[in-house]
């Protein structure tokens, strides 16, 4: 707050808005998020913690929404998203920028799933402009952007999204551009290794080296690029193949299944190769954890036990050795189960469907070369293996198709023939 008190007492210079916790490190909606807070509150923690208690609930809502729209994780496991004493923490104690990024970044994915890309875009770069987590995700939409919009289409949402970015900072950028880019978007900090909670059990020499981040980072990128291609795209021909097919207009159909699972996939490989997480990062993945876990083909105990094993490891204060090395096979066995499933694959949520015959009813008559011909409306169930809730199709099928007789109901696999096929 000591540092949003020196930008509401008119300082643009990014490089001296310092507090008590050194100089400002994020971007310019970060500044302009807390001097609203700042202002709504009059400086009170309690009445802080309750908007921030709010937020908690609108990003449940917002997660929730997601996950219905994805049809992925049945309704009981809803009630791990609201289980982490860490993550109640993070919002409700601790008050960190981190709760407005996610927020952004999720109903960013929401938009994602509905088709509107160009808002969802906005979001996105407002998330960005709280805190630089949320470009974890921003490989993965790229590449869902080139094969679903087409190369001009995802140029000009990106340029909107950097349009954004820059009319947030332009305060700060006339004042002093360089000082701004070099503190909001410095890619290059140190981190203490005794905060660090995922690579606690290395020793502090290595953790602290150049070229242990310089191979983080190159492991990363490489990670990305073979789940792409081996997975993300494999139904596609590749990476290549795929991104081939928007320059000829033959672009891909991503199922919010997909666009979920792609997201969430390449955020989650963005924190295994993170040099170093607080334990305020944790809510960058913990509402994506459920839905990662029924995406893989491990039983439901062992993907309890999974998420139990990695909130235990968050909840050790502070980190050891031990804690340490525990997440990092949880992550690694989640990565592992991900790849192994194919999870984020063209087509892995068809064949995972079966259609069910929910209700056939004739609802009225027509002749049609001289017979007496039924109109039948038909209504399936498409029920995925962890679908809900169900999806619905309702068909009628009329005196031009000859595969049914006007008296006695057809096969059922007649009917869920015409619903795949139709």
């Amino acid at each position: 707050m000591s540092q949003v008190e020196s930008f509401r007492n008119g300082e643009r210079n990014y490089s001296k808005l310092v507090g008590g916790t050194g100089p400002c490190v994020y971007p310019a909606g970060y500044v302009y998020i807390y001097a609203i807070l700042q202002k709504l509150t009059g400086g009170d923690i309690f009445t802080a913690q309750i908007l921030f208690w709010a937020i908690y609930l609108l990003t449940l809502a917002t997660v929730s929404a997601v996950y219905i729209r994805a049809s992925v994780v049945p309704p009981w496991a809803f009630s791990l998203l609201i289980l982490s004493k860490r993550v109640h923490s993070i919002y409700m104690l601790r008050l960190f920028n981190d709760c407005f990024a996610m927020l952004f970044s999720y109903a960013s994915i929401l938009a994602f799933q509905r088709c509107h890309w160009i808002f969802g875009l906005v979001l996105f770069s407002l998330g960005v402009s709280v805190k630089m987590n949320v470009l974890l995700m921003a490989p993965p939409l790229l590449m869902l952007m080139l094969q679903i919009s087409g190369f001009y289409r995802a140029v000009g949402a990106i340029a909107i999204a950097g349009s954004i970015q820059i009319a947030l900072g332009l305060p700060f950028i006339m004042s002093d551009a360089w000082m701004y880019v070099k503190n909001a978007f410095n890619v290059g900090r140190k981190f203490i290794h005794f905060w660090s909670v995922n690579f606690k059990f290395l020793p502090e020499g290595i953790f602290s080296s150049g070229i242990f981040a310089t191979c983080l980072l190159l492991m990363h990128l490489l990670v990305l690029l073979l789940f792409a291609h081996l997975v993300w795209c494999k139904g596609m021909g590749g990476i290549r193949a795929s991104l081939h097919k928007c320059k000829t207009r033959k672009r891909a159909v991503a199922s919010p299944d997909r666009i979920t699972t792609v997201l969430f996939t390449g955020n989650l490989i963005g924190i295994f190769f993170a040099r170093s997480l607080h334990y305020q990062f944790y809510s960058w993945y913990f509402h994506m954890i459920p839905f990662l876990l029924w995406k893989t083909n491990l039983p439901t105990r062992i993907r309890v036990a999974l998420w139990l094993t990695i909130e235990i490891c968050w909840n050790v204060f502070p980190s050891n050795n031990y804690s340490s090395t525990l997440l990092f096979i949880s992550h690694t066995c989640l990565l592992v189960a991900l790849w192994r499933s194919k999870a984020g694959s063209v087509h892995s949520a068809q064949d995972k469907s079966r259609s069910k015959l929910r209700l056939a009813l004739p609802i009225q008559c027509k002749y049609f070369n001289g017979k007496r011909w039924a109109i039948w409306r038909v209504i399936i169930e498409d029920v995925g293996r962890n679908c809900w809730p169900p999806r619905c199709l309702v068909v009628d099928i009329g005196p031009i198709s000859r595969l049914f007789k006007p008296r006695g109901l057809a096969r059922r696999h007649e009917f869920k023939w015409l619903a795949l096929c139709g």
